[in-house]
């Protein structure tokens, strides 16, 4: 824990939940959102390489489970700006114990939470609200060749999406299952 931060584990091992810490008076108020000093006592020991905002228009939709495949592999800081989601993080390490399985939590614009995800997991969420704005800030730049991901409903993997997925991109519909060969690191 730092004065900026709140730092938890999760059953996932290098998995965290970052709890911001806002510093407001009658004027509003000011969080910080990254500092690489206070979060490398979270586990972030990388630079920031590419930094991305995506905004989703549906309640419902789930976007993942995406991953960069070595030697392209990255971490993530993932906020919610705007809305709510059920954040997840998928363990794809094979020599991991916790391989395969998954970890998901609310992230919202009110609940002042980030996840860092480290390299080896596949990352994805689904929209509980309409107008949802994500902020990543990633270890290492986007490289399409290592382009990898698992879909969110593969049964192997029996994630707990909160509500039923009511959009979800054809690219990641169409990522093979994980027992049929998958996708996976």
């Amino acid at each position: 824990m730092t004065d900026r931060f709140a730092v938890s584990t999760t059953p996932l091992d290098g998995v965290k939940s970052i709890r911001r810490k806002r510093i407001g008076d009658e004027r509003g108020w000011l969080e910080r959102l990254f500092c690489g000093d206070d979060l490398a006592a979270a586990g972030w020991i990388w630079n920031v390489a590419q930094i991305n905002r995506t905004l989703t228009h549906r309640r419902g939709t789930v976007r993942g489970m995406h991953f960069q495949r070595a030697p392209h592999e990255e971490a993530k800081l993932v906020t919610c700006l705007k809305g709510n989601v059920f954040d997840v993080a998928v363990d794809l390490r094979p020599d991991s114990p916790t391989y395969r399985r998954w970890h998901g939590e609310i992230l919202s614009d009110g609940n002042d939470t980030s996840l860092l995800i480290p390299p080896g997991f596949a990352h994805g969420f689904q929209t509980l609200s309409d107008e949802v704005e994500m902020l990543y800030f990633h270890s290492a730049p986007y490289a399409a060749a290592a382009e990898g991901g698992v879909r969110p409903d593969d049964p192997a993997l029996s994630i707990a999406w909160p509500m039923e997925i009511v959009e979800m991109s054809d690219r990641d519909r169409n990522h093979p299952l994980l027992n049929d060969g998958g996708n996976a690191p």
